[in-house]
């Protein structure tokens, strides 16, 4: 059957509703583009770049309130010392594979310079998962050009999933993996906002796999050999209400809640590595008198916890079923057996 995202398989996930694009597009002002690199000659190339660009691009000029959380820390984020320090992103988040986060990372600081945007100095964000199965990763196939295309391709709506962008070759619990995203409509006391997730998923054994609870990998792996990767996973989180920084970072946390629904268990080699942040504030780049801020009371988070972890899990379960089978580097990745998944779910939910 073709790919589909898990809702349009009749499984729904956790009982919040959705967005209107079930995806981190639905907060208001953010973007996210691709640019997926395929080719098989002079090496072979299963890779790319995904860009999470808030305020429609006017992040350079008014940060937003971050935080993170490392579930596992084998792998690479940057820039988050000065994140932790200030409690702010002032840029596009980039996503790719383990030997281009310096490419991209450095694209991101030339990309505010040419514009402008970067008056004294910038440490962006890029974060990493490795793709070395499916990609020639020495090949070092992603360059600034491409990042570029990526921020230039960040757009609003819906948002291609699977074998797309930095998730282009990546593997999740014995399966292909790749890019995901979901999203969540709150009604807190404090009012209705949006949480949505982008995650790129290249974790997991097979036989931890599960899907709204039902050990679908443990059905599965009997028949499915495949070698699984132990690691990793980047999460992003994003909502439009008014956090701070302690509350993002609180935020962050709640992605592992989703990680682990699906079946993610932060093995020694992953790297799992969570960021959430916050529009509902603004925060000048060069601020030169105090203002105003809100917050929402510690009290009305729950929701966003429970939001968070929902679309976290759902992102996860979207890169595995739309995600589509993949020769390349070493050898040949499958795809999720959707009518397999749909056979098992309905045994145990008749």
């Amino acid at each position: 059957m073709p790919r589909a995202r898990v809702r349009d398989l009749g499984i729904t996930i956790g009982r919040m509703p959705t967005g209107p694009n079930n995806a981190i597009t639905d907060i208001p002002g953010v973007l996210v583009g691709h640019r997926t690199l395929i080719w098989d000659v002079p090496r072979v190339a299963r890779t790319g770049v995904t860009m999470v660009v808030p305020r429609e691009g006017a992040i350079w000029q008014d940060h937003v309130f971050a935080g993170y959380h490392s579930f596992n820390g084998n792998g690479e984020m940057t820039g988050l010392l000065w994140l932790e320090e200030s409690g702010t992103l002032d840029g596009p988040i980039g996503i790719t594979n383990t030997h281009a986060v310096g490419v991209v990372r450095d694209a991101l600081v030339a990309f505010g310079v040419e514009h402008g945007y970067v008056k004294v100095f910038t440490l962006p964000v890029v974060a990493e998962t490795y793709d070395g199965w499916l990609n020639d990763i020495d090949a070092f196939h992603v360059t600034k050009e491409h990042a570029y295309e990526a921020l230039a391709a960040a757009r609003r709506g819906p948002v291609a999933e699977g074998n797309t962008g930095g998730g282009t070759g990546m593997r999740c619990h014995g399966f292909k993996g790749g890019i995901g995203t979901s999203s969540r409509l709150i009604e807190s006391r404090s009012g209705r906002y949006v949480v949505g997730a982008l995650v790129q998923a290249n974790y997991g054994s097979m036989r931890h796999l599960r899907v709204d609870g039902v050990p679908v990998g443990r059905e599965l792996e009997p028949r499915w050999a495949a070698p699984s990767p132990k690691g990793s996973i980047i999460v992003i989180v994003a909502t439009d209400a008014p956090l701070l920084p302690v509350q993002c970072k609180r935020l962050a946390q709640r992605a592992a809640v989703g990680l682990a629904r699906a079946g993610g268990i932060g093995f020694n080699s992953s790297g799992d590595i969570f960021l959430a942040f916050a529009t509902g504030n603004h925060v000048p780049a060069h601020g030169q008198t105090a203002h105003a801020l809100q917050m929402l009371p510690h009290e009305h988070l729950d929701p966003f916890f429970e939001s968070a972890a929902e679309a976290v899990e759902e992102s996860i379960l979207n890169a595995l079923t739309a995600a589509e089978t993949m020769e390349g580097f070493r050898g040949t990745v499958h795809a999720l057996p959707l009518e397999e998944l749909r056979a098992i779910m309905a045994r145990y939910r008749p």
